[in-house]
């Protein structure tokens, strides 16, 4: 069996335009984000019916041998998302042409910044030297006052990814998460450590594809967006 999915941030944020720590702050979408996001879509329903011919070419199906879909099974079972209402719209709109409800998990909500959310770089440099310093020197395991470590948020959020996949053997899914949610998957999937979190980038509305062969992952796409 083949379980392919399809990992991919929210649209651009309301007041995007300054660079904030929002983390569990429930900020709306933009309107350029809603047209992002449909744009995303648009690229994921005709990726799904093109990628069954591209599996059956790959050196992976000469290894595995699983059962591949016809084309009228060639679809998104299901959309998976952070219950902040930014993903959720996101995977509304992701969810839309398969007539299907986006189901929302709090485990799947961006980390959460403590006493820096809502605040710019400047901002907590100003009025947080040293906890700053602390945390671009120790980036997995620092966390702000009353916030989240990475470490913490990988302790979220894969048991609960990890679940999903388990249940979903063979199907075609979703999962509409946040930029630092989406990191720390992506770091367990390719077997890249925590530390290097920060080099794994994830733009508004980016989706990346993941294809699982008899639970060995294989990145299909990184990081892609398609909008202007």
């Amino acid at each position: 069996m083949v379980t392919t999915l399809y990992l991919i941030r929210h649209g651009e944020t309301e007041g995007a335009d300054v660079k904030r720590y929002k983390g569990s702050i429930d900020v709306p979408l933009s309107d350029n984000g809603i047209i992002q996001i449909q744009k995303t879509s648009d690229f994921v329903f005709r990726h799904i019916k093109l990628s069954e011919a591209a599996k059956k070419k790959s050196y992976l199906n000469d290894i595995h041998k699983p059962h591949l879909k016809s084309s009228e099974e060639l679809a998104l079972s299901s959309v998976f998302c952070s219950d902040l209402s930014r993903a959720v719209k996101s995977a509304e709109i992701v969810a839309e042409p398969y007539a299907i409800s986006p189901v929302a998990n709090p485990a799947f909500r961006e980390r959460s910044f403590g006493v820096w959310e809502g605040m710019s770089f400047p901002e907590i440099k100003e009025q947080y030297p040293s906890e700053f310093e602390a945390w671009a020197s120790d980036p997995v395991t620092f966390s702000p006052v009353c916030g989240e470590s990475t470490v913490d948020l990988n302790a979220r959020v894969m048991p609960a990814l990890n679940g999903i996949l388990e249940k979903h053997q063979g199907e075609s899914i979703a999962l509409v998460a946040h930029g630092g949610v989406n990191r720390v998957i992506l770091c367990n999937i390719m077997g890249v450590p925590l530390e290097n979190v920060f080099r794994v980038e994830q733009d508004f509305a980016a989706v990346n594809v993941i294809e699982f062969w008899d639970k060995y992952p294989v990145v299909k796409l990184l990081n892609g967006v398609f909008y202007g």
